[in-house]
């Protein structure tokens, strides 16, 4: 990618306050967010647009995404925002010898390389400009305290390592943010739990969300000897029995002495999941939860608050979270939904933003997160007319009529895919790109599995739940709209479906005002069934991103067994459709997209 041009800021106009481009990029996930006179305006992930899973380059794309949303050029920006500063994280991996750790997907010269991120969002994005690099961890804390509401709040910060820190507390107090103790890197409860992922026989980085839908499995019968692999003091702190490491194979840090210890081979990849993995899988997570009780009781002690904000990818085990809120010191919880690395697009944003004016960003409580793309219903019907013929209705003008038709799919027990309105950030489909279904059947989750997402069977499904009705059918005192903690099901329904083995599910409960159609549909769905809810789950195949475009959209549709697909205002069903086109796009992969452009021009 060649580009000449670069810019500084010319804006005479439109925001009255700053405007700040916040970008995490180049280990994995990378995204952008844009901030404006402190208001988030847009956030969006780099893989979307590209099709790479966990795309990790400069995201320009995303960039390109969210300046178009606002209606601005990168001209209108004040400052660009990185999520980490460059120089302490090659420290780091000089001294672990792992310029590439734990990401060995790249050339690790290129890796090894700390002038990179300032030399791409000058040479790529074509800024002259101010640029904050911002710590890892205080952009991840920054991500929640800013966005919390709250006025003051401890901050606890959990992932597998930054530039060196592995855990963080801090304190949040007004505009006011620091950081104040910290665990460094080898020690790391993030590792420890993606380095039993990985003895699992799944993805490091991409697989450890399995490892805690598979915890409820089995029995913690190895509980005690992961314990001898991390010694919790009694402050709360922490620190790892490196004898059982190998932190210089990033997709087997556990080596010969641990499978000693438990007397278990790690498992081969694709391999069968026998009862030993659901028990070695249930010990990891009780370990987990029980230390990260511990760190918030310190968090508790050191900050004097009745708040916990709380983020990195440690944060998103759901599991977790919900002991936390139940059995932790804290009256109120706030985590941040994007909580992994996209995230810190966010914080670093957010940071960024106080150093400009000596203020925090809008104070208002983070309710949405639906802040990509949009759909185009006139740009769809085009696309449409011209590859589907007539196989498709159109409700432009009739959203009831609409309404009442999937509705009325989903109770025949179709599977919809559903695709209206700004897509989601951060790792959960919210009712922007969904799969949905009705969480009563007794075959639907296994299905879904199977035919639709193409995965494991263990996985299970969440709930989506008109926010009023909740507590009729989940052990829920409080809304919960990104899915990110789990209770116990109440319900007087039976709902296979979306019910895990342990009689618990991820639920996200769904108001008007914040999803609008989502909300509709659902409440359509009620008048006609009695039950409020619907199961939700990510709109894409295994392996793959979540859908962005209609045609990423109608091409999942396609390669799936999804019955049903609703594109804005339009619904096309599977058994109207040519049968060539199941029979070509059946089983195939489409390629991974170019992206938008090799040139600056399109910023300008």
């Amino acid at each position: 990618m060649t580009v000449m041009k670069t810019v500084k800021n010319t804006r005479t106009s439109a925001p009255t306050g700053p405007v700040v481009l916040g970008i995490s990029a180049h280990f994995h996930d990378s995204a952008a967010a844009l901030l404006v006179d402190g208001r988030l305006v847009a956030a969006s992930h780099e893989e979307r647009y590209t099709r790479r899973k966990q795309d990790p380059d400069l995201p320009l794309d995303a960039v390109r995404d969210c300046l178009d949303q606002a209606g601005l050029r990168i001209t209108d920006v004040d400052c660009v925002a990185y999520y980490e500063d460059p120089a302490k994280k090659l420290h780091r991996q000089l001294w672990t010898g792992l310029p590439t750790f734990p990401d060995s997907s790249a050339n690790a010269l290129y890796r090894l390389d700390a002038d990179r991120p300032l030399r791409e969002i000058r040479d790529l994005l074509g800024w002259e400009g101010r640029v904050e690099f911002v710590d890892h961890h205080l952009s991840h804390a920054a991500s929640a305290y800013y966005f919390s509401g709250f006025d003051d709040s401890a901050v606890l910060t959990v992932d597998a390592v930054g530039e060196w820190a592995t855990t963080s507390w801090g304190i949040g107090r007004g505009a006011s943010l620091a950081l104040t103790e910290q665990v460094e890197f080898p020690h790391s409860l993030g590792l420890l739990y993606s380095a039993v992922t990985g003895y699992l026989g799944f993805e490091v980085n991409e697989g450890e969300y399995k490892v805690m839908g598979l915890a409820p499995y089995g029995e913690p019968r190895f509980r005690d000897e992961i314990g001898r692999l991390i010694h919790v003091t009694e402050d709360g702190s922490f620190r790892l029995e490196l004898d059982y490491f190998d932190f210089t194979n990033p997709d087997g840090m556990l080596g010969e002495r641990f499978t000693s210890l438990i007397g278990v081979e790690p498992r081969v990849p694709e391999s069968e999941i026998e009862k030993v993995h659901h028990d070695l899988a249930r010990s990891i997570q009780v370990v987990t939860e029980e230390t990260l009780l511990r760190m918030v009781d310190k968090a508790h002690r050191m900050s004097g608050s009745e708040n916990l904000c709380m983020a990195g990818g440690v944060a998103l085990n759901v599991v977790a979270v919900r002991r936390i809120v139940e059995e932790g010191p804290f009256t109120r919880v706030f985590v941040q939904p994007a909580a992994g690395d996209a995230g810190g697009s966010l914080g670093c944003a957010a940071v960024a933003h106080q150093r400009l004016t000596g203020e925090r960003p809008r104070q208002d409580r983070l309710t949405s997160v639906l802040l990509g793309s949009g759909t185009d219903s006139d740009g769809i019907a085009r696309l449409l007319g011209a590859y589907a013929g007539h196989s498709f209705a159109d409700f432009r003008g009739d959203e009831a009529g609409l309404l009442d038709a999937v509705a009325g799919r989903l109770a025949d027990g179709k599977v919809i895919g559903w695709y209206h309105g700004r897509e989601e950030f951060g790792p959960r489909s919210l009712g922007g790109r969904s799969i949905l279904a009705d969480p009563r059947g007794d075959d639907t989750r296994d299905r879904i599995n199977a035919s639709v997402k193409m995965r494991e069977a263990f996985r299970p499904f969440a709930p989506a739940v008109l926010a009023e009705h909740a507590h009729e059918h989940f052990r829920l005192d409080h809304e919960s709209p990104f899915m990110l903690e789990t209770c116990e099901v109440v319900s007087p329904l039976s709902l296979p479906a979306i019910t895990h083995v342990d009689k618990s599910a991820r639920v996200q409960t769904v108001t008007e005002q914040t999803n609008g159609r989502f909300y509709r549909l659902i409440r359509t769905f009620a008048d006609r069934t009695g039950c409020p809810l619907l199961l939700n789950t990510s709109f894409n195949l295994r392996g793959e991103p979540i859908v962005h475009t209609p045609v990423d959209a109608l091409l999942c549709f396609l390669r799936s067994d999804i019955d049903c697909l609703v594109l804005d205002d339009f619904v096309l069903d599977r058994d109207a459709l040519p049968q060539s086109w199941v029979t070509w796009f059946k089983g195939t992969r489409p390629p991974r997209r170019s992206r938008v452009s090799d040139s600056v021009y399109t910023l300008l």
